[in-house]
């Protein structure tokens, strides 16, 4: 069964108030994960992982030794990460929740701590990647970073909250300030009761 592109979960000028542009959703997700969805489902028809769910091909096909992935683990893999990604923002206003909050100081020492070392790690992501918020298999939080398309199914963990650092994420409304866009993602569009409820 082919894969598809999901509907954005709000209107593509829903996040417009909030520092992420109509503009910026047509193309990031109208063709840019559209994208993925096409050659991903193009490089697996026919193959072991016809019929595979994405996760299962993402563990699958990830090789930990490759400079570069293969085309089915990026197109799947990236196809993936986006589907997080828009559920992981939200328009309303989002509260933390106290049993995210408790965790989040609990790991990093304060909430302001984890947000500061979130940013660091998309910010020092050298060319295109993700930040990642993970829960890791013995329950303690953590923030990764990862280059072009993995993401923490690779390394057994759980994604709570991930931030998209490639250029077309953020270059029609921020340019070339990566970090006002992962400052402005942390204070204005993380719909913080979604990620709580991946823990």
């Amino acid at each position: 069964m082919a894969f598809e592109l999901p509907d954005l979960p709000y209107a593509h000028d829903a996040l417009a108030s909030k520092g992420m542009s109509a503009e910026t959703l047509e193309y990031h997700h109208d063709l840019h994960h559209k994208a993925y969805v096409d050659n991903g489902n193009k490089l697996i028809a026919g193959t072991e992982w016809d019929g595979k769910t994405m996760e299962e091909i993402i563990v699958g096909t990830y090789n930990k030794t490759a400079v570069a992935q293969n085309g089915i683990f990026n197109n799947i893999s990236q196809l993936w990460n986006h589907n997080q990604f828009w559920e992981m923002m939200g328009p309303g206003e989002s509260k933390m929740p106290g049993e995210l909050e408790k965790a989040l100081v609990a790991s990093f020492g304060s909430v302001q701590k984890f947000k500061d070392d979130f940013a660091a790690a998309g910010a020092g992501q050298f060319g295109s990647g993700w930040c990642w918020l993970v829960k890791n298999a013995d329950g303690s939080l953590a923030v990764t970073k990862t280059e072009n398309g993995v993401n923490p199914l690779c390394f057994g963990q759980t994604a709570l909250l991930g931030c998209d650092v490639w250029e077309h994420s953020y270059y029609i409304d921020f340019r070339n300030k990566r970090p006002a866009y992962l400052s402005n993602f942390l204070d204005n569009l993380v719909n913080w009761e979604n990620v709580a409820s991946r823990m």
